[in-house]
C-alpha cells in the first residue's frame, strides 16, 4: 500500500513516515534522496540519521535516477522514500545546467517506483503558500514540484499531510 505525505518543514513528515513503513513489513528501507551541498544539509542529514537509529532501515543513498535504489533490494520490502522535493532538486539543478524536463522525468520514475515497490511511503514538502513573487526559475521549480505532488496524490493509496506534528487524512486511510 503506497503512502504520499506532503507537508511544511519541521512538521514530523519523516517521524510519521518512519512509523508508516515500520508498520508496511520488513525488509525496511530508508531512500535518502539529499545531496549535501552545505552544513545545513549535513546537519539534517546527520538528524535524520539519528531519528531513525534503531528503527532497522537499511538505507540507500540516491540523490537522482530513484529506480537504481531498487537495484539489490527486496520489492516486497517497505520503502522510505524522503524527499521527493530534493530528489527533483537534484535532477532539475544537476551541474550541467538547468534540466526543465526533469518534473516530467522525476514524476514517472515514482510511479514506476510505485508499480515495483508497493509499500513505498514518499515524502515531499509544501512549498506553496507563500505569498511572495520568485524568480522564473525558482516558480519553474515549484510548478515541477507541484506537478509531481498531483501525480503522486493520484497515484498512491493514502495521501496525508503533516502539520505541527498532527496527520490529516485526505484520501485512503492513516496505514498504522
Amino acid at each position: 500500500m503506497s503512502t504520499y505525505i506532503s507537508g511544511g518543514c519541521k512538521n514530523g513528515k519523516s517521524l510519521w513516515a518512519q512509523r508508516i513503513a515500520k508498520a508496511c513489513g520488513q525488509p525496511l528501507y530508508y531512500v535518502a534522496t539529499m545531496l549535501p551541498h552545505d552544513g545545513e544539509d549535513e546537519a539534517r542529514i546527520r538528524r535524520h540519521r539519528a531519528e531513525r537509529a534503531g528503527w532497522g532501515f537499511i538505507t540507500i543513498e540516491r540523490g537522482r535516477d530513484i529506480l537504481g535504489a531498487l537495484e539489490g533490494a527486496d520489492p516486497s520490502g517497505a520503502f522510505l522514500l524522503d524527499s521527493v522535493t530534493a530528489l527533483l532538486a537534484n535532477e532539475m539543478f544537476d551541474g550541467n545546467g538547468v534540466r526543465l524536463d526533469a518534473p516530467a522525468k522525476v514524476a514517472d520514475e515514482l510511479t514506476e517506483f510505485i508499480r515495483r515497490a508497493p509499500s513505498a511511503v514518499l515524502v515531499s514538502d509544501y512549498i506553496f503558500s507563500d505569498a511572495a513573487l520568485y524568480d522564473a526559475l525558482t516558480e519553474a521549480y515549484r510548478r515541477g514540484l507541484a506537478r509531481i505532488d498531483r501525480h503522486l496524490a493520484a497515484a498512491c493509496d493514502n495521501v496525508l499531510e503533516a502539520s505541527a506534528g498532527l496527520l490529516t487524512v485526505h484520501k485512503g486511510a492513516l496505514p498504522l
